[in-house]
């Protein structure tokens, strides 16, 4: 398909070239005619000799004329060809890219123009951009599915050895099953937060809020897993008011706090709230293992673990980080993990400075 279009573009060019070419000559020549024949007359009366345009002056004109033709279209040729050869790699890549190979890439020759580059760039960022989404969409369902595979096997054993007999019913076996369905319906309830914030389309019911209270309140309803945990909290808890979804904000900030459970047990967990230059902040800090370099850039991926089996083991889907990313981006902020000197792990949750209030709920 994109052949024709630049074979096209090509005869355009030169087609172009040849019609200026011929425009200025026409010009010339009418402009010399007109003025021998009217404007010489006029300014010169005493001349008489009417044979002024000779065989010679003719032959001139058209060896003029053709040199002018010939070397429009040359040049017509050249940069027709610098115009359409990255024109011609975009769209190779681009039908590569449309046939499922998302690793094509557009090449660009030397000497090409400016836009010539940035049109291949960008488009060499699209289709790196593609190739990471389509990357993780293929992580993500052999995720989801094992995620799901586990809870679903073990409600079938349950509910197949009650069917067989094999089990007695009692309240503590229904009870085992009732968590096993509570687990997926978390896993589900959290990939869809996660596919709204990823799309744009997390709903925000926008109040008035105090960052330091909403921190003592996701530490009040997380009291006794902390507790169990063996985790010791200090607080440093500034008053920070701002606008933002409350609920969403506390899910973020137990999300936070849950991590240091499954993931710093035993250790001391620093929770703070402020100010600091455009942004205010929630953070937690733990004294546990913390994340390897390699790692902390792979910490905001969904269904990522530093260590799978023991994230299994303590009930972590993989989905909780990636959460406190999204709420945070859909409230105009970020979550990072900040560089540390230290062992452990501190991981910011981030929002814009806000001083004038937002009067009705927002959806982003």
């Amino acid at each position: 398909m994109a052949r024709p279009v630049a074979g096209k573009l090509n005869s355009q060019i030169v087609r172009a070239m040849i019609a200026l070419t011929l425009l200025a000559f026409a010009v010339v020549y009418f402009g010399l005619i007109a003025y021998f024949f009217f404007i010489y007359d006029w300014l010169y009366p005493e001349f008489t000799d009417e044979d002024f345009l000779r065989t010679g002056d003719v032959v001139t004109l058209g060896l003029l004329l053709g040199i002018g033709i010939s070397s429009a279209s040359l040049l017509g040729w050249f940069l027709a060809r610098r115009i359409v050869a990255p024109l011609k790699s975009v769209a190779e890549a681009a039908r590569q890219v449309a046939e499922g190979d998302f690793s094509a890439r557009a090449s660009l020759r030397r000497g090409n123009f400016g836009e010539a580059g940035d049109l291949v760039g960008d488009f060499n960022q699209m289709a790196e951009r593609l190739q990471r989404a389509e990357a993780e969409l293929q992580y993500s369902n052999s995720a989801i599915a094992h995620e799901l595979r586990t809870p679903l096997t073990i409600l079938r054993g349950r509910l197949q050895g009650l069917l067989d007999g094999a089990f007695d019913p009692s309240p503590a076996l229904y009870g085992r099953l009732i968590e096993h369905v509570d687990d997926l319906s978390a896993i589900v309830e959290e990939l869809g937060t996660l596919a709204l914030g990823n799309a744009g389309q997390l709903d925000l019911q926008v109040s008035d809020l105090d960052l330091a209270q909403e921190a003592e309140a996701a530490l009040t309803s997380l009291e006794e897993p902390l507790a169990m945990a063996g985790i010791t909290i200090k607080r440093q808890l500034e008053s920070v008011v701002t606008h933002a979804d409350r609920s969403r904000l506390r899910q973020a900030f137990v999300a936070l706090l849950e991590n240091c459970c499954r993931y710093a047990p035993q250790t001391t967990v620093l929770v703070e709230t402020g100010r600091a230059g455009e942004h205010i902040f929630f953070r937690c800090t733990d004294t546990g293992p913390g994340l390897a370099d390699e790692n902390r850039v792979r910490a905001f991926e969904r269904f990522w673990r530093a260590d799978d089996s023991r994230g299994r083991a303590r009930g972590g889907s993989g989905l909780g980080l990636p959460i406190v990313r999204a709420i945070a981006q859909a409230h105009g902020g970020d979550a990072l993990i900040l560089p540390s000197h230290n062992t452990g792990l501190s991981v910011e949750f981030r929002l814009p400075r806000r001083e004038q209030p937002v009067s009705r709920p927002v959806s982003l």
